[in-house]
């Protein structure tokens, strides 16, 4: 038990004042699994892409990510242009860190008329999933999320270390889809870093597609689970 002091009552200028005993549970933080950074970046054209990115803090308990999260802008008051990306300390928010490589990212397009709607939902939902480990058992191939602020159309993003490992890729994808609420109209796409850097054209073709339920094919079947794309 800890003891503090409060102000009990005042009299001819004097405050009184009384211990009362705080549970050690009330006052002990609770620690997270990992530690975790968040960086922002504000593009500018006169910079470097790494110039402009710039980390706002870090932190590994829960309180910490809920006073983060309370004192910094949401995602929806970013201006145009502008990423929020929350990655595992020692991975830096980019293709070529070690970490990311190889790996892949799940990808969630919000269009500009669903913004005011769905973008903070979507990255908050990610926040709390990823620092609370609720990718069941894979949570060691989770390496952070990214949301980019743009004016044609918003993007919310879980990147993940290994893109070969497709089973685990779609498990998470369908964590993912499950813990964001994210309609059965909207298809989810796993994307491969290499192909993005790599495209010559705005569109890459994902390694994963997890389709809309109950959406009829060419052939006329029903497709209702999230498959490999070959």
């Amino acid at each position: 038990m800890s003891v503090i002091e409060v102000p009990r009552h005042q009299t001819n200028g004097h405050v009184h004042s009384k211990e009362i005993g705080i549970p050690r549970n009330v006052l002990s933080r609770h620690p997270l699994q990992n530690r975790w950074a968040l960086w922002y970046l504000k593009a500018d054209r006169n910079k470097d892409w790494e110039d402009c990115l710039k980390m706002v803090s870090l932190f590994d308990t829960v309180e910490d990510f809920w006073g983060l999260y309370n004192h910094i802008q949401t995602a929806g008051a970013l201006p145009w242009g502008s990423d929020y990306y929350l990655f595992k300390e020692g991975i830096k928010p980019m293709w070529e860190d070690v970490n990311n490589v190889q790996g892949g990212r799940w990808l969630v397009v919000v269009e500009k008329q669903r913004r005011q709607q769905t973008l903070d939902h979507y990255w908050l939902e990610l926040l709390m999933a990823i620092v609370g480990e609720q990718f069941e058992d894979h949570g060691e191939y989770i390496c952070g999320a990214v949301v980019n602020v743009r004016q044609k159309g918003d993007k919310v993003s879980l990147w993940t270390r290994d893109a070969t490992k497709d089973d685990v890729n779609l498990r998470i994808g369908q964590v993912l889809k499950a813990k964001l609420s994210i309609p059965d109209s909207d298809t989810l796409r796993y994307e491969v870093h290499k192909d993005s850097s790599a495209r010559t054209s705005s569109t890459v073709k994902p390694r994963i597609c997890i389709p809309a339920k109950d959406v009829p094919s060419l052939k006329g079947e029903i497709s209702n689970s999230p498959t490999p794309v070959q």
